[in-house]
């Protein structure tokens, strides 16, 4: 009995989600709870009176995990969050993640997503567990305006917004400690992926809301930007699978 007892101890990773409340984070965390793994999330600070509509994508599984107050623009903060819960896996998937706003704020994306992916891979570095792997959630945006179609992991990158940069910027400090430091460190290249949970800024969710309001008479108008643009779509609940899948690999890749 006590044999077994000590295997069943053995047997739970722990796991730390950056952007654990956004849309991939929430199904992300159910994935791995359902696999034995101690989920952690780090959290902003925020009024208490924003709280419940943050955290309502993971609120029927928030008993099962374990928040800890912290910014990707504090190094200190993120330093002592991965030495304290010593995690196995670390999925980056925080970011600035919309597109438009980054033409309106490129310097608020730049910050986030660059020194943010910059601080979680040192703090990672620094952490003497040798066996953590560290996930990075790139993006399709880098490839930006496409030199070919369809895109594979060998297109170059020719990105057309502050945020496809940022991401474009993760990517590649991301293979940096994955050579320079032998991290097993690896960047998924997501393109569009969506579900009930998608957030109301991105186009699917603009849509459906938009023609919901039109229907009932509380708007005329749906206005988008451009019609012509081409995108590759999949659900969420694939693309974190794949996450957890490139993690389990012995080898680190993008």
């Amino acid at each position: 009995m006590f044999i077994f007892y000590t295997k069943c101890l053995g047997m739970s990773k722990v796991a730390l989600i950056t952007g654990i409340t956004g849309q991939d984070g929430s199904y992300l965390t159910e994935f791995l709870l359902s696999k034995g793994y101690k989920v952690h999330g780090i959290v902003r600070r925020v009024a208490l009176e924003d709280e419940a509509h943050r955290l309502w994508r993971i609120r029927k599984i928030i008993a099962d995990v374990t928040l800890h107050a912290g910014s990707l623009e504090s190094y200190a903060s993120l330093f002592n969050i991965i030495l304290k819960i010593k995690p196995n896996e670390v999925y980056h998937l925080a970011a600035q993640s919309y597109v438009g706003y980054s033409f309106e704020d490129e310097f608020s994306t730049l910050n986030a997503n660059i020194n943010g992916t910059h601080y979680l891979l040192s703090a990672v570095k620094e952490f003497t567990h040798s066996n953590v792997k560290f996930y990075f959630a790139a993006s399709s945006e880098m490839f930006g305006k496409v030199s070919e179609v369809p895109q594979n992991e060998n297109t170059s990158f020719n990105p057309r917004s502050s945020y496809g940069i940022s991401k474009m910027t993760g990517y590649h400090l991301t293979k940096n400690y994955r050579e320079a430091y032998k991290l097993h460190a690896s960047s998924g290249i997501l393109f569009n992926h969506e579900s009930p949970r998608r957030g109301f800024e991105f186009v699917t969710r603009k849509i459906s809301h938009g023609v919901a309001r039109i229907k009932k008479g509380l708007q005329k108008k749906l206005k988008l930007g451009n019609l012509k643009a081409r995108r590759d779509w999949g659900h969420a609940k694939d693309y974190i699978e794949a996450m957890w899948l490139m993690l389990q690999q012995n080898n680190p890749d993008d």
